[in-house]
């Protein structure tokens, strides 16, 4: 499996690094465990995403090689994670939405980190289906879920280092 990073993202967020963790059998307590180390992860080495932020996906819901890449945030468009309705947003729209709701007061911090660059950057897979909006939010599509069993794992940073620490740890 590829994941290509395109030199667009040198604009904003300019590495990704990823991995494929296979049959994985999660319980209600490893599955909270997963998602606890992620955001330890998040607020510790990443420094709130600043560095890094991780992106977790049911990989048999997506379709590779991936694409890590940077576009105008009104040509982006897709579910996010935190939408029960399947409405899409573009970029914009979903960042002005995380500053606005209260509903989703966790995610505005975030937003600062990419909202007045003129490219956001994105993961998606090979059927163009937007995986992530680092630093933001992954999206509803690919979802980990209790039965989830395979899962790619993408961490886009501003330090490499960094990257491959947090990585390795996702992994291990």
């Amino acid at each position: 499996e590829t994941l290509t990073v395109e030199p667009s993202t040198a604009a904003i967020r300019p590495y990704c690094v990823a991995a494929i963790l296979r049959n994985v059998t999660f319980t209600p307590q490893i599955y909270k465990s997963f998602i606890d180390l992620q955001d330890k992860l998040h607020q510790n080495i990443c420094r709130k995403r600043t560095y890094v932020a991780i992106g977790t996906h049911d990989y048999d819901t997506v379709k590779g090689p991936f694409r890590y890449r940077a576009m105008p945030p009104n040509e982006i468009n897709f579910v996010p994670l935190t939408e029960d309705s399947g409405k899409s947003y573009s970029g914009l729209e979903l960042l002005n939405f995380y500053r606005e709701d209260p509903s989703v007061k966790h995610l505005k911090p975030y937003t600062d980190i990419i909202y007045d660059s003129p490219v956001y950057p994105l993961v998606s897979d090979a059927n163009d289906t937007v995986l992530s909006l680092p630093p933001i939010i992954n999206s509803k599509h690919s979802r980990i879920q209790l039965h989830t069993k395979n899962i790619f794992i993408e961490c886009t940073a501003t330090d490499i280092t960094k990257a491959n620490i947090v990585l390795d740890t996702m992994v291990t």
